[in-house]
């Protein structure tokens, strides 16, 4: 598994609304200015977002996008997985119903099986209000 880096930019967006999350909508010029991300590149990545649902978008003058739901009910799993499809650590366990003709006599498969329960279950237990919060102190770098 590697984040792209559509994936990181995706975080470091939704982590910039959860740090300005006041109600209003942040114009995507902003947040570009802020993150240092092109905003051609950032429109692409705010679509798939607003899509999903995981953003409000407002078009024409006073817009901008804003967080729907609170900082603390988006997990890092949830986004990296919108944007990055899936995050299995190899190709056999991306699709629910593992179809590779080998898994019932590999001895890796349980491995890997646990590995990708261990990184869901970590990204999906980690907010965008953990990370804003340890932004400040430096816990987290994206």
């Amino acid at each position: 598994m590697r984040i792209s880096t559509k994936g990181r930019y995706a975080l470091r967006v939704m982590v910039d609304l959860s740090e300005h999350n006041n109600g209003a909508y942040i114009p995507l010029k902003d947040i570009a200015e802020r993150q240092e991300i092109s905003q051609k590149y950032l429109e692409s990545i705010m679509s798939v977002l607003s899509k999903a649902g995981f953003v409000d978008a407002l078009h024409g003058k006073g817009g901008g996008y804003r967080l729907n739901r609170p900082p603390s009910e988006y997990t890092v799993g949830s986004i990296l997985k919108l944007t990055e499809g899936s995050l299995a650590p190899v190709a056999c366990l991306e699709r629910e119903k593992n179809t590779c003709e080998r898994a019932a006599k590999c001895r890796t498969l349980p491995m890997w099986t646990e590995l990708d329960h261990l990184i869901d279950n970590y990204l999906e237990g980690v907010t965008l209000g953990d990370l804003a919060c340890n932004a400040s102190a430096g816990d987290y770098v994206i």
